[in-house]
């Protein structure tokens, strides 16, 4: 225990404990210290305990023994690691016994997450120096009998370097996985057969079609209910080096902070792959290329993509974006205006709200007034913004008037100014405080001089997720309920996933084919926006409960994944720059995405979390960012139109930004004397989304 916590504390490794037999209470007192523990059962022959066999004379390796360790440890919730060892004297029946005793052992608790067949090496000094190793055939049979008695399900193990140069023959026989593999300490169980070279056995799994991933101790189907599995205390170690499938991240990129991707993952969406796709995968792409929809599992079977599988999907992605809109990249010149940063709602993945103390907070509470309102609009639109995009928490005072009034204050100062404003969320909670049903209260906004609203709020379209990361905020239903509303009375809108945080890919999944049908019902969406979650000051991330945003291998798949699945509906697919830093939407423009979203004067949001890449990016860097990407630059507006000529060029040399006023919210609470309750649609509704239900 205290080497373990030793360990921990010092060197951020996680221990995996393999201590002999253990009770109980030794169970409940290392798993605080360790992601996983272990004990091989060798076998439940007792036979093998006899006088002249090899466990005579050692009690601890008495089956009953070791079994009632391996109950234990399920009672406790420890991932559990066990195995048997061949060629020692058993029989293969004995074989088959043993792992049936595994099989029957894991039934009740499922805590078995690994099963390592292992074959006897002699060694000197020891009592059966001279005792005859198994051979190959007998190695290769029992990892077929140990698979076919668990199924697929199971992970199985053969230690490499106990079997070198047949790496081949033992994939083909049923592992799927090597193991530990230490490039810096030798197998001290069996030190006379050394660890192979991470890169050849690299090299010796590819040969047989397979990718060799690291993995934690702790599997990543064990990783998808951590709750049970893992201690609590660990939890944000864990989270922090795993990616959305549960491997190891396996590089020191995360969204908004790292200015330069992996090499590795930047050259996949470019080079030529050495290795054909699977016929599984192949038919997949072309089912999406060919613009038919997509399959939970399928879309799931994408986001698991490794090497040049990566490459092969992203080809995919931007031979369906050439067929849709060419090598015409499109930006927008806009500027943010996020009127308050005062906040009712709690979703947990927010730096920018602010509300009480309770939460981790950056900067003081404001609430713009309109008089700096209007001078940011008519400081944008001489500075050729064809749009404002607004958007804000929202502050307990505010009703649905709020945000008419702000609209006729925008058109009163620039009437040609587009405004691109107001999520599902302030639809909603605007119509439910005056009254008013959605369709109502969205032609008041129309008539009040709304374009267009963005379709932020989503995070990700799925009530599992939202449960955590946003419960008080709308869900998913009453999300698709105000698209299709706006829609209805003549809106065009955008929709938008935010990943990388709590999700699995099957959420990733249900959130893309219920945009994709919605789309399909109305035409109303504009494009696919796409956002890396921020980890570095987002509270869900500070209390140990989040990952640190996408892998960068993410980032590129869900772009050229989100392509294929919304294929045809959804011409545009946009990627942000204020997330990903200008590498990494350059690497994203070659796989699928045709647009690159506004250039964003005064972002705060993303900086609020922590982005190191937000403020404005000017439309000469914008067209010097998508040319040296071999594409066509081309301004929009909004709507994908053209802009104005005259405003067009007043965008190129623009003056510097005057420093934004902000006045203070002089209270961020509700008035106490007023009755009504704060509208809280996520908390009220009873409508949910069930986890398999797809609209």
């Amino acid at each position: 225990h205290d080497m373990a916590e030793l360990v921990l504390k010092e060197t951020g490794l996680m221990p995996h404990l393999n201590p002999g037999l253990m009770t109980a209470s030794e169970f409940t007192a290392l798993r605080k210290v360790s992601i996983s523990m272990g004990i091989m059962l060798e076998s439940a022959s007792e036979r093998l305990t006899e006088k002249g066999m090899p466990h005579y004379g050692s009690p601890d390796k008495a089956p009953a023994k070791r079994l009632e360790t391996i109950r234990l440890a399920g009672e406790a919730g420890v991932p559990f690691t066990s195995g048997i060892l061949i060629g020692i004297g058993e029989t293969r029946r004995e074989r088959i016994e043993s792992l049936l005793a595994l099989r029957t052992a894991n039934e009740p608790f499922g805590h078995i997450q690994e099963l390592i067949i292992q074959n006897f090496r002699a060694k000197p000094d020891t009592l059966m120096v001279n005792a005859p190793e198994p051979d190959l055939n007998e190695l290769l049979w029992t990892i077929a009998q140990a698979r076919l008695i668990f199924g697929s399900e199971m992970n199985l193990q053969a230690p490499p370097n106990l079997s070198p140069g047949v790496f081949h023959r033992i994939i083909d026989s049923g592992i799927n996985d090597w193991g530990g593999v230490s490039p810096v300490t030798p197998d001290f169980v069996n030190p006379e057969a050394p660890w192979p070279h991470l890169k050849n056995l690299a090299e010796e799994t590819a040969r047989e079609g397979k990718i060799l991933v690291e993995r934690l101790a702790v599997y990543p189907s064990h990783l998808k209910q951590m709750d049970r599995w893992i201690d609590v205390e660990l939890r944000p170690m864990v989270l922090g080096a795993i990616d959305g499938e549960g491997y190891v991240r396996g590089e020191d990129w995360a969204a908004g902070e790292t200015p330069n991707p992996p090499a590795g993952d930047l050259a996949r969406v470019t080079h030529i792959p050495k290795l054909q796709a699977s016929a599984t995968l192949a038919a997949i792409l072309d089912k999406a290329v060919a613009g038919k929809a997509l399959s939970e599992s399928e879309i799931v079977r994408l986001f698991k993509a490794r090497g040049d599988e990566i490459t092969h999907i992203a080809q995919a992605a931007d031979t369906v974006r050439k067929q849709l809109v060419g090598d015409e990249v499109t930006y927008c010149v806009n500027r943010n205006i996020n009127y308050t940063n005062v906040c009712y709602f709690k979703c947990q993945f927010c730096a920018f709200s602010k509300g009480k103390m309770s939460e981790n907070l950056r900067g003081r509470p404001y609430d713009l007034s309109h008089e700096e309102i209007m001078r940011r609009t008519r400081e944008a639109y001489d500075r050729g913004a064809s749009e404002v995009c607004l958007q804000g928490g929202i502050h307990p005072e505010y009703t649905g008037q709020t945000y008419l009034d702000i609209c006729h204050t925008i058109k009163q100062v620039v009437p040609d100014m587009h405004i691109h404003a107001f999520s599902p969320l302030e639809v909603w909670q605007g119509a439910k405080t005056l009254g008013q049903t959605l369709p109502e209260y969205l032609t008041a906004l129309k008539e009040a001089g709304l374009g267009t609203l963005p379709g932020t709020a989503a995070e990700i379209l799925d009530d599992e997720v939202r449960a955590t990361l946003c419960p008080d905020k709308i869900n998913t239903a009453q999300w698709l309920e105000v698209m299709e509303a706006a829609h209805g009375v003549g809106f065009n809108t955008t929709a938008t996933i935010m990943y990388g945080h709590i999700e699995q890919y099957e959420h990733v999944a249900r959130h893309l084919l219920r945009v994709r049908a919605l789309q399909e019902k109305t035409g109303g969406f504009t494009e696919f926006v796409i956002l890396p979650f921020i980890h570095m000051e987002a509270p869900i991330y500070l209390k140990g409960n989040a990952r640190k945003g996408p892998t960068f291998r993410e980032a590129i798949l869900i772009h050229a994944i989100a392509r294929l699945t919304l294929n045809p509906v959804f011409k545009n697919i946009q990627a942000s720059w204020t997330k990903l830093g200008h590498e990494g939407v350059k690497a994203c423009l070659n796989a699928g995405v045709n647009d690159i979203g506004g250039t964003l004067m005064n972002e705060t949001i993303t900086r609020a979390a922590g982005a190191a890449h937000g403020q404005e990016t000017s439309p000469e860097e914008m067209e010097a960012l998508i040319r040296s990407a071999g594409r066509n630059p081309r301004q929009r507006a909004t709507n994908y139109g053209v802009v104005p000529e005259v405003q067009r060029q007043k965008s190129f040399g623009a003056s510097v930004l005057t420093e934004p006023s902000y006045t203070s919210a002089k209270r961020y609470d509700r008035d106490k004397t007023k009755k009504e309750a704060l509208v809280r649609p996520g908390l009220n509704s009873e409508e949910t989304l069930s986890s398999a239900e797809i609209i």
